[in-house]
């Protein structure tokens, strides 16, 4: 990504074209800015939103509480999505939305993108385009939770995670960075604390990851994916097709369907 360039227009153009005057619209939807620390929320659920967010830079998280108090992470927000949209359309919030690291939050008035989506029906449908991919991802994490082992699931999340910093080239190599605790993982994963520590052991004992000082290296790819019956065919033409350049391994297309069992 070029420097300032903004995440969410390199993440639309992987998903729709767009010409230069489309462009200077998508960079214009925003005015403000808001700079928060790790672990506060940007929305609550209850809130009655007049904007919608943009992540710029950090990490987030859609999460909802039960009664008891506990929490269930149903999304990590990355560069370049635009996280609630919905709020457009539904008057209360259903679901907080948090953040895990220190992120910049660009807010963009609902106004504005009505407007704006009026005036470029391409635009329009990039953005509507954004809200599927949200939604895919959602269907992903559903299956994640209801039919994988802790195993599973926690290699899955990493070789989503790396994906979708490397649709908005936040990827060192074949590194990113991974500023989760082991709770954050296990609010996720629908996990215990226990599981998820065995699971990231597991998959460090093989070879298929290195995981310290917040950051998350892939060592092998191949491997990773099919621990995690990762593929990324739901990522919806945003995945990126190279996997990621990793010394002594040679990438074709980049994924291939993990095992069954």
């Amino acid at each position: 990504m070029l420097v300032g360039e903004n995440p969410m227009l390199r993440k639309l153009r992987a998903l729709e074209p767009f010409s230069e005057e489309e462009q200077r619209l998508l960079t214009s939807l925003y005015t403000r800015t808001v700079h928060l620390g790790p672990r506060q929320d940007v929305v609550r659920e209850g809130d009655r939103a007049r904007e919608c967010s943009l992540l710029l830079s950090g990490l987030a998280c859609r999460y909802a509480m039960t009664a008891d108090g506990k929490r269930q992470i149903t999304a990590f927000i990355v560069p370049g999505d635009i996280f609630d949209i919905q709020s457009l359309l539904l008057e209360v919030m259903d679901h907080s939305v948090g953040t895990i690291a220190p992120s910049t939050v660009a807010m963009i008035p609902h106004e504005t993108l009505i407007q704006i989506s009026n005036d470029s029906p391409r635009v329009s449908r990039a953005v509507w385009k954004e809200s599927l991919f949200e939604a895919a991802v959602f269907r992903e994490w559903i299956v994640n939770l209801g039919r994988r082992s802790a195993y599973q699931r926690i290699a899955h999340v990493m070789c989503e995670f790396y994906a979708r910093h490397k649709l908005v080239d936040l990827v060192d190599g074949d590194s990113v960075a991974w500023p989760m605790t082991q709770t954050e993982i296990a609010d996720a994963t629908g996990l215990s604390v226990v599981h998820v520590n065995r699971s990231i052991q597991a998959l460090r004992g093989e070879g298929l990851i290195r995981l310290a000082a917040g950051v998350l290296t892939i060592q092998n790819w191949s491997g990773l994916a099919e621990a995690g019956q990762f593929e990324g065919r739901y990522l919806q033409g945003g995945f990126p097709k190279s996997a990621p350049p990793l010394s002594g391994e040679r990438g074709t297309d980049g994924i291939r369907t993990g095992r069954t069992g």
